[in-house]
């Protein structure tokens, strides 16, 4: 599986430097991500907090860029998996660049959880905090992030068992919050399986919810995986418009691993790709422009419909026959592009497909027309012109 892959980079190194909100001080960097720790003095949990910011490597060379935000809770020793997949994914075009937030624990139990457990399996009379701690995030650090940092309103956050349950719990309590909420074997078993109970009535009540979760489980069985199941089956109606929910389930990987396990299907199902894939395009070519905008307002900045993207949608309809509706994704990106070469030859091999011999022949004419000797690919067009001129002659 592609989720494997994550594995191999936990061995990436990350230093962090010392400094305040309030009072920024030196930094260290190191291969190119910049790393600062910072101490907030919150009066909502009456307490110090530390987290650790990691800036992406294009951060000081272009300083009018904004990114996304991962929130990561239980510190920083998580950055550098997080960081090493979401590059890899950076590489293909499948994520954009972010800046990653590790909030250190003190205590965790009472932060995470939102109810406080009766159940005698657990530590009874712990949790209960998580409102408080939310309320953190709302009023001390995402102001704070917001205001040292170019961020942009596009936020996740994730967590692993008892920050599973917090991610959800995040969900539940202020939807609009975080556009994104990972949750990797949450602890849902907590106080006779609460947060399932209180996710079927959140389920049951939204109709609609913009935002992206992702959950998975390992080994766990017995009372934690019943209950995981039953929060899997909420999440999965399919009444709910405009949520994107994904779940793996792992064989013989434990509860502590199945963040290692999961991060690299959680960041890859997450983020949209610069390549629009073929199930994002319906009948209606508008679904074309509505997938870039929904790109550019999770990766921060405006992407228009890109001229290759958009011919690999008409070749993979090509491919399967479908030569109408290639014919007009080939126009659309040429309206799009209309100094583009290979958008010309891209119309030119859609009509011929066709069978209209004649349309490729004049598509291909304009293609010569505006291609100069610096075009990689002259001898190409000039062959195929010769061969539909030859092929319409003969047809006459």
């Amino acid at each position: 599986m592609r989720l494997l892959t994550a594995l191999y980079f936990v061995s990436f190194c990350i230093f962090s430097s010392h400094s305040a909100f309030a009072q920024p001080d030196t930094k260290q960097q190191t291969a190119d991500y910049s790393v600062h720790t910072h101490t907030i003095k919150s009066a909502v949990l009456n307490e110090q907090r530390t987290v650790v910011v990691q800036l992406p490597k294009s951060y000081q060379a272009e300083p009018n860029k904004v990114y996304p935000v991962i929130y990561r809770l239980d510190g920083a020793g998580n950055i550098p998996l997080a960081s090493a997949i979401i590059e890899r994914l950076q590489n293909d075009n499948r994520a954009p660049e972010v800046i990653i937030v590790a909030i250190e624990n003190t205590n965790r139990l009472r932060d995470m959880y939102p109810t406080v457990n009766k159940e005698p399996q657990g530590p009874v009379g712990e949790g209960g905090g998580a409102a408080k701690f939310l309320a953190f995030f709302e009023q001390d650090l995402i102001p704070l992030v917001n205001n040292n940092y170019r961020t942009h309103d596009y936020k996740v956050i994730s967590g692993a068992s008892a920050g599973g349950v917090f991610a959800l719990y995040a969900l539940q309590a202020n939807p609009e919050l975080f556009q994104a909420h990972i949750a990797y074997s949450p602890a849902v078993w907590w106080n006779y399986g609460a947060m399932v109970k209180s996710t079927k009535s959140f389920i049951t009540k939204n109709k609609e919810l913009n935002s992206y979760v992702y959950i998975n489980i390992g080994e766990e069985a017995g009372i934690m995986r019943e209950r995981y199941d039953e929060l899997q089956q909420s999440l999965q109606s399919p009444k709910v418009r405009g949520l994107r929910f994904f779940n793996d389930a792992f064989d013989g990987i434990s509860h502590n691993l199945t963040s290692a396990a999961g991060a690299f299907n959680a960041y890859y199902h997450l983020f949209l790709p610069k390549q629009m894939p073929m199930s994002a395009l319906t009948d209606d070519l508008a679904s074309i422009d509505v997938y870039y905008q929904n790109l550019s307002q999770q990766w921060g900045e405006q992407i228009s419909p890109p001229d290759r993207a958009v011919r690999s949608l008409g070749y993979n309809l090509t491919g399967s026959k479908q030569f109408t509706r290639a014919i007009e994704v080939f126009k659309y990106n040429l309206k799009n592009h209309p100094k583009s070469v290979d958008a010309l030859s891209a119309l030119s091999y859609g009509y011929e497909m066709q069978g209209d011999t004649r349309q490729a022949l004049a598509q291909m004419e304009s293609a010569l027309a505006i291609a100069d000797d610096s075009y990689p690919y002259v001898d190409y067009l000039q062959d195929t012109r010769i061969r539909l001129e030859a092929q319409l002659n003969k047809n006459l």
